[in-house]
């Protein structure tokens, strides 16, 4: 068991939520559903927790009600090995959800993630300075990262 998990804040959406991110995710399940028993503070069968897996990371969704709100203060990063990888996250996080800058988005419950493939640290913080930037510019320039773009920016 792993000593400290994510719990994310939904007003109703918990379920729902959980079932997106366990379709988008290869890996992952669902673990454990708890709906409010008569007499409790909730209506008898809602769900009140959801746990979930995603590649061996335990989450939590609560249906907490009065809306909350999530920032980018906190965001959830995908190490992709190719385009492909960075294609197919995108792709399915921003269905519902928005793009934004720099390989970050939101997806359609408003949580953060950062989309970012696994030679980006190669590239923005190389041995060539001079090549690390126009990396580095390019990537300011992009929503969702292009890895071909990123190395030719890279090479030069």
């Amino acid at each position: 068991m792993l000593k400290i998990s994510t719990c994310l804040w939904f007003e109703n959406q918990a379920e729902e939520a959980a079932e997106f991110y366990v379709s988008v995710f290869g890996d992952s399940r669902i673990l454990d559903v708890s709906r409010f028993g008569e007499g409790g503070p909730g209506q008898a069968g809602q769900v009140i927790t959801v746990e979930f897996e995603i590649e061996g990371r335990k989450f939590m969704a609560l249906n907490g009600g009065a809306p909350a709100t999530f920032t980018e203060a906190v965001s959830f990063v995908v190490d992709c090995t190719d385009q492909e990888e960075v294609d197919r996250y995108w792709s399915a996080l921003t269905d519902g959800g928005a793009e934004s800058m720099c390989g970050w988005l939101k997806d359609r419950y408003g949580v953060s993630w950062q989309i970012v493939p696994s030679v980006l640290g190669s590239l923005i913080g190389g041995p060539d300075p001079e090549g690390s930037q126009r990396a580095m510019q390019a990537m300011l320039g992009m929503q969702k990262l292009d890895i071909a773009a990123l190395q030719t920016a890279y090479d030069g």
